[in-house]
């Protein structure tokens, strides 16, 4: 089961996805970047693969510029390859199975272990 992020480009710090101002946010080519920021790249028409040492990354590319762009993410190692890239790119990732923005500072806080919790409780339904 994949874990899904959203990142966006704002100029503002985003506390909560709620009470995003629109107007802070920049247009940007997420999928040009992400493609030029990993070496192993599967392309399908406009579905991406990212491939990295233990995860994979995938999202749908778009030939227009976006504020923000939703992946998907496969392994734990996923998070911390795009919080390097979020960092050097000044973008800021929503985590969507909490509900919160991650901590780019602290990785620790990113909730993985709770993604695998609640995989873990699906199963077991």
């Amino acid at each position: 089961m994949s874990w899904d992020i959203v990142l966006f480009n704002s100029k503002q710090k985003i506390v909560s996805v709620a009470e995003l101002d629109e107007n802070q946010l920049e247009p940007t080519d997420f999928s040009g970047i992400l493609e030029s920021s990993f070496d192993r790249i599967k392309k399908d028409n406009n579905h991406r693969e990212l491939i990295g040492p233990d995860f994979t990354i995938e999202f749908f590319c778009y030939n227009e510029y976006s504020s923000n762009l939703m992946l998907s993410l496969y392994g734990e190692n996923a998070i911390y390859a795009l919080i390097e890239v979020s960092k050097k790119y000044h973008w800021q990732i929503y985590d969507t199975g909490t509900d919160a923005m991650v901590d780019l500072e602290n990785s620790t806080k990113n909730g993985f272990n709770n993604h695998k919790r609640y995989v873990e409780q699906l199963k077991n339904k």
